[in-house]
C-alpha cells in the first residue's frame, strides 16, 4: 500500500480529493511540530506546508521509505539542507505555479500604485490636502525582471498587457513568452538594473543570487526607478539600498521581504518616505492561492501514482 502524508495544516482541505485521485492509498495528517510522527517510516510521500521549517530535517532522515516530499510553497532555498540534499531517491517538488497570478497582481498594484502616486493621494486626503501630483503612465515605461519562473513570467504576462518594455534577468540564454530581451550574466544584469524603471526580484535564492543586486549594481540604477523585492531580503544588499533610499538616490523601493525578518522595528526602514512595506504577504493568502496550491499537488499525486513524470521539480543542484 502507498502511504501518503499530508500535515495537519494542508489535510482537511487536501484529504478527499487526494483519496479520490490515490484509490487504496493509505491518506495520513501529521503534525510537524512532533518530535517523533508516529509511522513516518512508512511514508512514500510528504506533503508538507511552510511550517515548522527547521523540522524537515529531522522528519525527512526519519521517512526512510520517502520517495517524493513536495512543499506549498515556491521558494525552497529553507529545505536544501544537507540532509534532505543527500536523501537518496528523493524527488522533492515545489508549488510554484500556483503563485503566477495573486504575486504578479501584487507587483502590477504597487507599479500603478507608484506611477499613479496613490500613497501620496493618500496621505493629503489623511492631512485633508487640496494638493495635486504629476503622475505617470506604465505605458512605455520598462519593467526589468530577476527571475523568469513562474512568478517572474506571470508579471512579464501583465506587463505586456499593460503596453510596457520586459527585460528579463535568467541563468539559461533561452527566449521566454512576454519577455521582450532576456539577459544573462553579470553583463546582462547590469544593463537591466540601468535601463528598468521598475526592477522587480523574482529569483530564487541560492548561492549565486545572494545580494545579487550588490551596491555596484544599485549605483547603477536610475534615480527615478523603483526596486520591488517579493522573492527573498537576502537578494538585495539591503543595507547598501537602505543608504541609497536614505540619499534619495534612487526613486523608492516596494519590499514584501527582508534579511532578517520580520523586519526588526527599529530599522530605518519603516519611515523612509520612499519605501512602501508588506510583511511577506505578496501571495495575498486568500482562498483562491489555497485552491491553486491543491490543483498542483493533486495533479502531481496523480502523477506519483501513476508513475508519471512530476511536474515543477527542485533541482538540488540549481537550489530551484
Amino acid at each position: 500500500m502507498t502511504n501518503i502524508f499530508i500535515a495537519e495544516t494542508l489535510f482537511a482541505d487536501y484529504a478527499r480529493d487526494a483519496a479520490a485521485v490515490a484509490p487504496g492509498a493509505e491518506i495520513v495528517s501529521f503534525d510537524g511540530n512532533q518530535n517523533a510522527i508516529p509511522g513516518i517510516e512508512t511514508a512514500d510521500a510528504v506533503a508538507w506546508n511552510w511550517y515548522p521549517r527547521n523540522r524537515l530535517e529531522t522528519v525527512v532522515p526519519a521517512a526512510t521509505n520517502l520517495k517524493w516530499l513536495h512543499v506549498a510553497s515556491a521558494g525552497v532555498d529553507w529545505i536544501l539542507k544537507s540532509s534532505i540534499r543527500s536523501k537518496q531517491g528523493l524527488t522533492l517538488t515545489d508549488s510554484g505555479p500556483a503563485y503566477d497570478i495573486a504575486i504578479p497582481e501584487y507587483v502590477i498594484a504597487w507599479m500603478f500604485a507608484i506611477a499613479k502616486r496613490i500613497p501620496q493621494f493618500l496621505a493629503h486626503q489623511r492631512n485633508h490636502e487640496w494638493v495635486r501630483e504629476v503622475q505617470g503612465d506604465l505605458h512605455g515605461a520598462t519593467v526589468g525582471i530577476v527571475g523568469l519562473g513562474p512568478i517572474g513570467r506571470g508579471v512579464a504576462l501583465r506587463a505586456k498587457a499593460l503596453g510596457l518594455r520586459t527585460l528579463g534577468y535568467r541563468r539559461q540564454n533561452l527566449p521566454v513568452e512576454h519577455v521582450d530581451e532576456v539577459l544573462t550574466g553579470p553583463e546582462g544584469l547590469k544593463r537591466l538594473v540601468a535601463e528598468s524603471d521598475y526592477i522587480v526580484f523574482a529569483a530564487a535564492l541560492t548561492d549565486g543570487t545572494r545580494q545579487i543586486l550588490s551596491k555596484s549594481l544599485i549605483d547603477s540604477i536610475k534615480p527615478t526607478a523603483w526596486v520591488l523585492n517579493i522573492a527573498r531580503g537576502a537578494l538585495i544588499d539591503q543595507a547598501a539600498l537602505t543608504i541609497a533610499l536614505q540619499e534619495g538616490r534612487i526613486g523608492g523601493a516596494c519590499l514584501d521581504v527582508f534579511d532578517p525578518e520580520p523586519l526588526p522595528k527599529d530599522s530605518p526602514l519603516w519611515d523612509l518616505p520612499n519605501v512602501l512595506i508588506t510583511p511577506h504577504n505578496s501571495h495575498g493568502g486568500g482562498r483562491a492561492l489555497a485552491l491553486r496550491r491543491k490543483e498542483v499537488y493533486l495533479d502531481n499525486l496523480r502523477r506519483f501514482i501513476h508513475d508519471e513524470p512530476l511536474q515543477n521539480i527542485v533541482s538540488f543542484e540549481h537550489g530551484y
